[in-house]
């Protein structure tokens, strides 16, 4: 009832109420008919009004339709662990409910954009979803029936992580695979074996990020910060990309941040410069070179969609929120200090997550692209992010910076100090 009532459904008209010895249930695909056990018979119409049902939309979150050994249909809610006959969709039918378009906000969590789809037909790829806001992204849509790919640096913590959504549900389709965004060498490995699975990809969610470390120079000889938040994901669609577009419909959620505001990118040319991006450690302030990165995630985001979207390939920048507890900042004390005292007025995981699986998974959002959220809204981000030149720019620094260190030796392959011939040791970030 009460779920009746919170759907403006609680005054019944009696009409509907079926005579003595008759059921109401329902077939596979949601149609209902109605069972006569006084007279051993089944059929279509009601019995009082005549009229023909359907159950509304797929089952709630954490039900699934199974069949008991009599080879009749039962109803599984692995929430509350329990069964039942009566197929929870029929308190919802098409006559009976008139649908509103939803409408989310900074309070809403991931689960609620995905309650009721299935998501069975989808392969999902996430970077550095082993904690936080990519894992509560996979673990909402692994939840809701896709195929989910973890793709971390650290592989025991993506296992650990694929383990517990399993232990929320047996049967999710989750799995972890090796990928270091500061490793251009990594990245083709990581393509080269997921493409070798000959799965499609109807999303790609670009989420790993770093913040607040120590300067450091990756494998490739770029400022860590910037290859991992931007370059590194730049390179993985690149080599995703034909995939994307045979598996179209598809989507790419480039996971931003407001701090994207308090930066630019451009020399005195107008072109966006490497020094900027990827300064000496003399230059280096890790604030600017997370906001850097982040703008340019927009930048990379909106060009990308100005590309792929005439092949069916959308992409948008989502901003996750403010004052949202997460270890990105566990490199900086300070940051992770304040973060703790202010951990009580953040937001969930889940609420963190609600705008980027919105983007990646709102119907409402087919075919649309190039497009900056904040909080399920869609809102306008700083003007050197709108701006196209710049965009562009990027997008060729990017290609360049990604072959010419692509054919360059890496750090770890040079020579080492005392070998009688000079180079530098390999140095590398902390990273989701």
């Amino acid at each position: 009832m009460a779920a009746l009532k919170y759907a403006g459904m609680d005054d019944t008209d009696s009409e509907d109420e079926l005579p003595p010895g008759w059921e109401e249930r329902s077939t596979k695909d949601g149609w209902v008919y109605y069972a006569n056990h006084e007279e051993m018979k089944t059929q279509w119409e009601h019995p009082k009004t005549g009229k023909k049902k359907r159950c509304a939309g797929d089952l709630p979150y954490g039900w699934e339709q199974e069949t008991d050994g009599k080879g009749q249909l039962i109803y599984v809610d692995h929430i509350n662990k329990r069964t039942t006959y009566f197929d929870p969709r029929q308190a919802f039918t098409i006559e009976d409910v008139q649908v509103k378009p939803k409408r989310y906000d900074g309070n809403t969590a991931a689960l609620e954009i995905l309650q009721g789809r299935d998501l069975s037909s989808k392969v999902v790829i996430i970077t550095g979803a082993n904690s936080g806001i990519g894992f509560e992204t996979a673990r909402s849509f692994a939840l809701h029936g896709a195929h989910v790919i973890l793709a971390c640096r650290n592989k025991s913590r993506a296992d650990k992580a694929v383990d517990l959504i399993r232990q929320e549900w047996h049967k999710a389709r989750v799995e972890a695979m090796s990928l270091d965004l500061g490793s251009l060498r990594s990245i083709r490995e990581f393509a080269e074996a997921f493409r070798a699975q000959k799965l499609p990809l109807h999303i790609l969610v670009c989420n790993a990020a770093v913040s607040t470390q120590p300067w450091r120079l990756t494998e490739d000889g770029l400022e860590s910060t910037f290859q991992i938040c931007h370059l590194g994901h730049f390179h993985l669609v690149q080599l995703l990309q034909d995939v994307l577009r045979r598996s179209a419909p598809a989507r790419v959620v480039v996971v931003s941040s407001e701090s994207h505001r308090f930066t630019d990118l451009l020399d005195s040319c107008g072109k966006v410069a490497l020094a900027f991006l990827s300064p000496p450690q003399k230059e280096y302030w890790s604030m600017l070179a997370y906001n850097r990165a982040k703008l340019c995630n927009i930048l990379f985001s909106n060009e990308l969609n100005r590309r792929l979207s005439p092949h069916g390939v959308t992409s948008n920048a989502v901003h996750p929120g403010n004052m949202m507890y997460t270890n990105i900042h566990r490199s900086w004390w300070l940051m992770t200090l304040l973060f703790t005292l202010a951990r009580p007025f953040t937001k969930s995981m889940q609420q963190g997550a609600a705008t980027t699986v919105y983007c990646a998974a709102a119907p409402e959002l087919e075919g649309l692209g190039g497009m900056y959220f904040n909080n399920c809204f869609r809102c306008l981000p700083s003007p050197e992010a709108q701006s196209e030149s710049s965009a562009l720019s990027l997008w060729e620094l990017s290609e360049r910076l990604v072959r010419e260190r692509s054919a360059a030796p890496r750090r770890c392959d040079l020579p080492r100090p005392g070998s009688g011939v000079r180079g530098r040791q390999r140095t590398t970030g902390i990273r989701l």
